[in-house]
């Protein structure tokens, strides 16, 4: 398979390289040539399958041209050691709990998926020493610093921006060591990223040092993520219910929703999509105006999806050649206020006894407002509740259990690198490494 970047100035690259370099030569972002569709017969057959088989099916279709089948199920099969339970909530509406793998975030699978299949390309080319950069709003960094921990040839730079992850998700990647580096950057997330952009443009750093990035700009991260989608659609058709499925998916940088938008090419049965957003509310003002108009982000109890400039929606607007129209008619979108995202949690703990997290407290009042009559809905339910501890206790006024996992990493040290965000300073840091 090969790859083109959204920018049409660069072509034919292999996969390979493509996950290697992260970021196209001329700053647009990967897509591949084809994006297969699924026999029908897989469809009839998928609430039969594991949730591993299932994944198997559609990674071959993106990666199997490329790696061998056995390395290639190898790697689906060890990033998918975790359940993923679709829940009943109230009513038509299910909550995908995608929080129950290593650092208790949806990341996990694109994070844990990349590691393995970077790794299978660094040991092919007879790489030592691979730097993966991966700028953070809260789950990216603990999935990808958890994914690539202890793994040989590769370290890893966390940007973050101060102040503005919570306190748990914070010690997830900053109290591990090793190979992996957290650095604090004076900004946020978009100076983060931008930070991470701009040294895969730097030609004097890639002259010295193999750079790649671990964050939904990388195919290998934001493809995988598409798993899950297939499997929310067998599990409601166990159900009987899975004829008008529709998906809504917390969005920030928009990596997982284009990872939906790909399984509905493959020709998955999702009916339609909701971006669901915090008051960064960019794509829902791309919906109703037809303008793309990105802005500083600002701060919010939904930290992940603090995002201004969503790199995924170039990819977006390839996938659908730019027509605001079929965008339009396939996505939906919303944005709540931290007031509106707060009542939310506190009515549905209230109402059902779940309990939500943020991001996904947007995902389902987003169903709950805009389900029409016959459709079945499923949010993404994308962190654990704990990982927002003070957000959550606050808003329920009730004690949140911190599970297991969790509480081995608050006993950690916090390890991290200050850095404001000037460019020139992250690069000589690189560059005195």
């Amino acid at each position: 398979m090969k790859y083109y970047s959204t920018n049409k100035k660069v072509s034919g690259v292999s996969l390979q390289d493509a996950v290697v370099k992260g970021l196209a030569e001329d700053k647009g972002l990967f897509m591949p040539d084809v994006i297969k569709a699924l026999p029908q017969s897989f469809f009839d057959n998928i609430e039969n399958m594991t949730f591993q088989e299932m994944s198997y099916v559609v990674a071959d279709a993106f990666f199997g041209e490329d790696v061998e089948a056995e390395a290639l199920k190898k790697i689906v099969y060890d990033t998918l050691s975790f359940d993923v339970p679709l829940v009943h909530v109230t009513d038509n509406i299910y909550s995908l709990e995608l929080y129950h793998g290593p650092t208790l975030a949806f990341k996990d699978v694109g994070g844990r998926f990349m590691s393995r299949l970077l790794g299978y390309f660094i040991q092919k080319q007879g790489e030592k020493d691979v730097k993966v950069l991966v700028a953070t709003s809260g789950d990216t960094g603990s999935a990808v610093a958890n994914g690539f921990l202890g793994v040989e040839g590769i370290h890893v730079y966390v940007l973050y921006p101060k102040g503005l992850v919570s306190p748990i998700q914070e010690c997830q990647f900053t109290t591990l060591g090793q190979n992996i580096t957290s650095i604090e950057v004076e900004g946020t997330f978009d100076d983060c990223q931008a930070l991470v952009k701009s040294a895969f443009m730097d030609a004097e750093l890639n002259a010295k040092m193999k750079l790649t990035s671990a964050n939904s700009i990388n195919v290998a991260r934001f493809l995988p993520q598409a798993f899950y989608y297939f499997y929310a659609y067998a599990q409601l058709k166990k159900l009987g219910k899975a004829d008008q499925m529709v998906v809504c998916v917390p969005s920030g940088n928009f990596g997982n929703i284009t990872a939906g938008l790909f399984g509905k090419r493959m020709g998955l049965p999702v009916k339609r999509f909701i971006a669901a957003n915090n008051r960064n509310d960019i794509f829902l003002q791309y919906i109703r105006t037809g303008e793309y108009s990105p802005r500083p982000s600002v701060a919010t109890i939904a930290n992940a999806m603090d995002v201004g400039d969503p790199s995924n929606f170039a990819r977006v607007l390839d996938l659908y050649g730019a027509s605001h129209s079929d965008i339009a008619a396939e996505i939906a979108a919303v944005s709540y206020t931290d007031e509106q995202i707060s009542d939310t949690l506190r009515s549905c703990k209230a109402e059902t006894s779940y309990l939500l997290d943020p991001h996904g407290a947007c995902g389902y009042q987003a169903l709950k407002e805009g389900l029409h009559v016959g459709e079945v809905g499923v949010f993404l339910e994308t962190a654990h509740p704990a990982k927002f501890l003070e957000t959550v206790e606050n808003i329920i006024g009730e004690k949140v259990e911190i599970p297991a996992k969790l509480q081995e990493f608050m006993k950690g040290t916090k390890q991290s690198t200050p850095m404001t965000k000037d460019f020139a300073s992250f690069k000589g840091y690189l560059m005195g490494v």
